[in-house]
């Protein structure tokens, strides 16, 4: 029987950072957004609101938190029942530890200009977001509808995303006032500008994955992601041992996947990621994704011989998808 081994420290890191996301989170909103009627993105914003419509509507006293966890009980049932994984669990937990914080916690304003609140409210909320992607797991709400929806259809929800805030933006201007709108689009940019700066701030990087595992950790890519890998052989200047630098290019929302799936195949994996500016060629977006899950059968890969005749087959189906496409588009013009 194989003995499972736990990495304290990672654990410790993990739940360091676990707590100070709480925290941080839990400030952006008690100390500067919900006192100053300014409204954050997603999930939030939506809870901010209807905090308010209840209060003076119904005259009933609601936090935020409230509709914070009854949001994130249901998607985070179904995001475990459909994916599950670790960042499911961890961004489950984590918006409802922030739901009940924010609840217990006193809602007291640092500052009632509504200029430094958006600011330093949207920065907080993107240190928060940031350090829980950083290391493998979200505050949940959309970030767990995000993963469901690519994991199970290759789509993304950015449209979604922007039409909720849209919508945030549409009504805190209408009911609240507009300058609380204008206010709220300074906190969803400054939350923004933060997560990309803790995160990472490009929508393409190069990784260049250097591993004595080559063939296991190529299979095991591609068991779960559908991006090309170049193979490149290598050799380590102080040890002489022969290695595998496979390059990659992906999406940001890649990132923490395909990490875990590389230092779960091979721990002593060496990974450097690298800006990509541009990309000129074949880079499969969601709905590309979708179309060769569908259709594109991967074999598994034994040898590195497998692995190029795999990324020949992959061509063909790609080039049949898209004479497909083409006699589709033919014959509705019939």
């Amino acid at each position: 029987m194989k003995k499972i081994t736990i990495n304290w420290r990672k654990v410790l890191l993990i739940a360091a950072v676990f707590l100070a996301s709480t925290v941080i989170q839990v400030l952006a909103l008690n100390a500067f957004l919900i006192p100053n009627k300014v409204f954050s993105s997603g999930f939030n914003g939506i809870a901010q609101l209807l905090s308010i419509l209840f209060e003076n509507v119904f005259h009933i006293g609601l936090q935020p938190g409230m509709f914070l966890m009854i949001f994130n009980i249901p998607i985070g049932i179904i995001g475990w029942k459909l994916i599950g994984g670790r960042f499911t669990i961890l961004s489950f937990l984590n918006a409802i530890t922030v739901s009940i914080v924010q609840i217990v916690a006193p809602t007291q304003a640092l500052t009632t200009e509504p200029l430094l609140a958006s600011l330093f409210g949207g920065l907080l909320l993107g240190v928060s977001i940031g350090l829980a992607l950083r290391y493998g797991f979200s505050t949940g709400g959309m970030d767990i509808v995000a993963m469901v929806v690519q994991k199970r259809t290759g789509r993304s929800i950015g449209a979604l995303m922007n039409g909720i805030n849209f919508i945030v933006v549409i009504i805190a201007g209408t009911f609240i006032g507009w300058q609380n709108a204008l206010f709220t689009l300074i906190g969803i940019y400054a939350t923004g500008r933060a997560i990309d700066a803790l995160y990472t701030g490009y929508q393409k990087l190069t990784a260049l994955i250097v591993t004595s595992n080559g063939d296991d950790v190529v299979e095991a890519l591609h068991r779960d992601l559908i991006r090309g890998i170049t193979i490149l052989p290598s050799k380590g200047a102080y040890t002489k041992r022969d290695s595998s630098t496979l390059m990659m290019v992906l999406s940001r929302y890649e990132l923490v996947e395909m990490q875990e799936i590389v230092h779960r195949t091979d721990p002593k994996a060496f990974i450097n990621l690298l800006s990509t500016v541009s990309v000129s060629g074949e880079f499969f977006d969601a709905d590309r994704q979708l179309q060769m899950r569908h259709a594109v059968a991967v074999p598994k890969l034994e040898t590195i011989e497998a692995q190029i005749e795999a990324e020949k087959q992959l061509e063909s189906q790609l080039d049949k998808l898209e004479d497909d496409d083409t006699l589709s588009s033919q014959e509705e013009r019939k």
